[in-house]
This record gives C-alpha cells, structure tokens and sequence, in this order.
C-alpha cells in the first residue's frame, strides 16, 4: 500500500439527528466536531439524518403496500381476457 495516498482510518462517532442514537465505529469521515465518548476519549461526530433507530424499514414503521388489492383493482378492470395460452383471439390451431 502506498503512504500518503489513502485517508486516515481511525474511529468516529456517528450521531442520528433524528434520533438522538449515536454509535462509535471506524471510518475516513472527517469531522471539526468532536464528542466526549463513554470510554473518557474525544472523537470526532458526523452528525447523520438517518440510521438503524430511526428508518422505518428498521424500527417497523415502514408502510405495507396493499399488493392484494392492486390484484383484485387490476382483475376487476381487466378481468379474465387472456385466459390459457393459446386458446385466445387469434389463435391458429
């Protein structure tokens, strides 16, 4: 590896806006901020719109799609046209 050619790798802290979660881990994200963290160290913090505590998918907020009634809306409109292959409009037999 090459020096002075990747940026430094060493741990950040991670803070959810939303949330008010924030998660110490490694990362190149820079920083002017820093945080005081648990184990008596400063870190720098990126402050982040989203994560695991707050996204929908993750906390089981997330909006289920009524695939059923698109089936049901798209049959009622379109009915049973196709029916089995060959045996429609057209069909040479």
């Amino acid at each position: 590896m090459q020096q002075d050619k990747h940026p430094e790798y060493r741990p950040v802290v991670f803070r959810d806006r939303s949330a008010g979660y924030a998660f110490l881990t490694r990362s190149t994200a820079t920083s002017d901020r820093t945080i005081l963290w648990d184990d008596g160290e400063t870190y720098p913090v990126v402050e982040v719109e989203i994560s695991s505590e707050s996204h929908p998918f993750y906390t089981g907020k997330a909006r289920t799609v009524d695939s059923e009634g698109r089936v049901a809306r798209f049959e009622r409109r379109y009915g049973n046209e196709g029916g089995d292959e060959g045996q429609g409009a057209g069909a040479s037999g």
